[in-house]
């Protein structure tokens, strides 16, 4: 089968499209033809090195798989081959989605969405499961409540938004002037363009100084340390982002605030959770550019790229069909 290979840590130009042997499934694995798989941050993080004693090489990284099952192994009772299934695989531990075949366990997989094609379905899957541990799982956000979510324009930003509004949140969200008519066409209630007005003063002005229940930290920076300064008593934050350096928290005390850090899990009850979201219509990806798997290399460059212009993620069409169809 092809597969992206990495061969050593850097570049986008680190990826060797390459023949490797099929996978075979074993005792309670599923065999999967993956359809589409999709690019975030954490990719270029692993292929850069970030993670580099988590990721022996030679590597076939990939956090997302939406595709066909192929074939069951021994003891697979619930799925058989022709189901539609989507799933993130288990993140530093065997080979990854950029491939055209992926073996994994089929306790971590779920049927994929009629609602959504193979690319929009492989757009989701991470980020939807790190939205919902976020959201629900750490912060646990409530009906009536509010939130202030960094990037809603991006991969993770823009699906966190829909889970907020489905739970009965008041969404605020940061973004350039640009993307608010896209934040708002996923429910954002108030935007906010960080780069003209200080997000603290608006955050301030527009909930009359009570701020707001919640934050969800997906840029990093100083985040950890100004969330605070928007948020009401008893007040949780949660990010997402790798903590660089320390950080002041001394007004979080304050607020009697309490901090979550997600590194996002496998489970099988989060995609049933999204694909409810999904067929009610309350939950859809955004779609901004498809990729085939030899042009990979070009999709991380452009993930990559600051202020690279994207809204949602970017998907790669691995064995293409009808409805995966490569549009950079």
């Amino acid at each position: 089968m092809k597969a992206m290979t990495l061969n050593s840590f850097g570049g986008p130009e680190s990826f060797e499209l390459s023949d490797v042997p099929k996978p075979v499934p074993q005792l309670g694995q599923v065999l999967v033809r993956v359809h589409a798989t999709s690019i975030n941050p954490l990719d270029y993080q692993v292929r850069r090195g970030d993670y580099r004693d988590l990721v022996p090489l030679p590597a076939i990284t990939g956090h997302d798989v939406s595709g066909v099952v192929e074939a069951v192994g021994p003891g697979v009772t619930a799925f058989s081959p022709g189901d539609e299934v989507w799933y993130t695989p288990q993140i530093f531990d065997g080979p990854g989605s950029y491939a055209e075949y992926h073996v994994v366990n089929e306790n971590i997989i779920g049927r994929k969405p009629g609602a959504l094609s193979h690319l929009e379905a492989a757009s989701l899957s991470l980020v939807g499961g790190t939205a919902w541990e976020a959201l629900v799982s750490r912060a646990t956000l409530r009906a009536g409540e509010s939130i202030l979510i960094h990037g809603g324009a991006g991969g993770v930003g823009h699906v966190a938004i829909q889970v907020a509004k489905a739970i009965g949140a008041k969404v605020f969200t940061t973004v350039r002037e640009q993307n608010f008519e896209f934040a708002r066409g996923v429910g954002a209630d108030v935007v906010i363009d960080y780069r003209k007005e200080d997000y603290v003063d608006a955050i301030m002005r527009e909930t009359g100084g009570l701020g707001v229940d919640v934050v969800f930290d997906t840029l990093g920076g100083d985040t950890l340390s100004q969330s605070p300064k928007v948020l009401a008593q008893l007040g949780r934050v949660v990010s997402i982002v790798d903590i660089a350096q320390p950080q002041n928290l001394i007004e979080a005390w304050g607020k009697n605030a309490s901090y979550h850090f997600v590194f996002t899990r496998q489970n099988q009850g989060k995609l049933d959770e999204l694909s409810t979201l999904v067929e009610r219509g309350q939950l859809r990806p955004h779609v901004g550019a498809v990729y085939s798997l030899a042009d990979l290399p070009l999709a991380h460059a452009l993930l990559e790229k600051p202020n690279n212009g994207l809204r949602g993620k970017i998907a790669i069409a691995v064995n293409p069909s009808a409805d995966t169809k490569v549009q950079p």
